[in-house]
């Protein structure tokens, strides 16, 4: 199969699934429809809310990076990737509570009514953010597949599969949201039973090569695990993809579709790290899956092409939903709600989250960047019946943001390595970082005149 014939196809693949899914997508009726992804007033089911939740969070971003992970640490680096998926359980656990104990009606409604206006804003900030990020780190993975990164063709696929997300995203909302993440999930399933059809079959019977490949060392991906482990309890709260799931069904729905999705999510990722640890084994380097894929031929090439898609569309139309509550309701729920000003805010973040394509930023660092700067989180969230004042959200919060800041700029301290290998200045990071700020959590218990503020 020729070059130009691959590209044909993987053009018409876009254009085609784009276009089938408008045509499919609902158009929300009714606000409730749009933000909060009901149909005709009804609740999803678990089967629709689990689908949403696993496979807005097999980004395109993620399965590259566990296939990376897989190719440079074998079985421990896609160890280390999948324990990011133990977030379902974290959230799902915590929400739940939230709602049937305290009665909040979202994270925003918690932050809020807890820590004031203030708290808020900054939270909201934090949130914005990583839906900016969701949008570019997600569609340069789509463009590498139709050029190297800055050339004509590069930047034409992210912009028109960009735009034809956008197209289905702003006529149902949450609703086509979460419809078309069924479908997408389905797709996901085949076309990963067909990606393992090819390389299992390589292996000529024998697995040993896959779970023994790798070292359990803290140099060779154990860093990464522990780093994983540690922003679990922190992560998923300032990923409103996630958390606005939390409240769209029952309590009891909810929490079997968080339990189901942290079972199915790490299965899900794991099994696609073998495209890396099977990269590993031919001694391939560069990017996993487009090695893998030529290694297979045309065709694989298509289906890596179309997995990634599938996974990248379902999380950007996910980001443009989640954004567009988070300004309508979320920060600024006075105002007149209406579906048009949903729409504009779904504009607004494609235009902004498209920018860095043009700075060539690296994907992993939309994960673990994004994650040291919100590690304030988890004393915030694993303890949100307690009684603190302002201080208890403000301190660690902004803690985590000085700490993701150190991060980006290389400026972490050596005293605060203590490992050997890659990530281990970011395993230093977020567990001294964690550390101290469950301290500022807990610093006005102190002095019990802070209490009162």
């Amino acid at each position: 199969m020729e070059n130009n014939t691959v590209t044909y196809l993987q053009w018409g693949f876009i254009l085609l699934s784009s276009i089938l899914i408008f045509a499919f997508a609902p158009v929300a009726k009714t606000t409730r429809d749009f933000f909060y992804g009901s149909k005709n007033n009804k609740e999803p089911n678990a089967i629709l809310l689990t689908s949403s939740l696993v496979i807005s969070w097999i980004f395109a971003k993620s399965i590259t990076n566990v296939a990376n992970l897989g190719l440079s640490f074998g079985l421990v680096g896609v160890a280390a990737y999948a324990a990011y998926y133990f977030s379902f359980l974290v959230a799902g656990v915590v929400i739940c509570k939230m709602r049937l104990k305290g009665g909040f009606k979202s994270i925003h409604h918690f932050i809020g009514s807890k820590y004031g206006k203030g708290a808020l804003y900054l939270f909201s900030v934090l949130i914005a953010f990583r839906l900016f990020n969701e949008v570019w780190s997600n569609t340069m993975v789509i463009g590498s597949y139709f050029g190297d990164a800055g050339s004509t063709s590069y930047f034409a696929a992210i912009i028109v599969f960009t735009l034809l997300t956008l197209a289905y995203a702003l006529k149902g909302g949450m609703s086509t949201s979460i419809l078309t993440d069924v479908i997408q999930m389905a797709l996901f399933g085949v076309l990963l039973t067909t990606i393992l059809a090819y390389i299992l079959p390589e292996m000529k019977g024998d697995l040993k090569p896959i779970y023994n490949s790798g070292q359990w060392t803290m140099a060779t991906g154990g860093n990464l695990i522990l780093v994983a482990l540690l922003q679990c309890f922190s992560y998923p709260f300032h990923d409103p993809v996630l958390t606005d799931r939390g409240f769209i069904a029952s309590p009891k729905t909810t929490l079997k579709s968080f339990i189901w999705a942290t079972v199915i999510g790490i299965l899900c990722i794991a099994f696609f790290g073998i495209v890396g640890i099977f990269a590993q084994i031919k001694g391939m380097t560069g990017q996993a899956t487009v090695e893998v894929a030529k290694y297979f031929g045309p065709v694989m090439l298509l289906i890596m092409n179309f997995i990634m898609v599938t996974s990248a569309a379902s999380t950007l139309d996910s980001a443009f939903s989640s954004f567009s509550k988070l300004y309508n309701i979320d920060i600024f729920h006075n105002r007149e709600l209406k579906i048009s000003k949903g729409r504009i805010a779904m504009v607004i973040l494609t235009i902004l989250g498209t920018i860095p394509i043009f700075f060539k930023p690296e994907i992993l660092s939309a994960t673990t960047i994004s994650g040291t700067m919100v590690i304030g989180l988890a004393p915030v969230f694993l303890f949100w019946n307690s009684k603190m004042p302002k201080f208890s959200f403000y301190a660690p919060v902004i803690f985590g943001l000085i700490m993701g800041l150190i991060t980006a700029l290389d400026l972490i301290p050596a005293f605060w390595i203590f490992t050997e290998g890659k990530y281990n200045d970011l395993l230093g990071v977020n567990l001294w970082g964690s550390l101290v700020c469950f301290i500022l959590f807990f610093l006005p218990l102190i002095n019990k005149s802070w209490q009162k503020k």
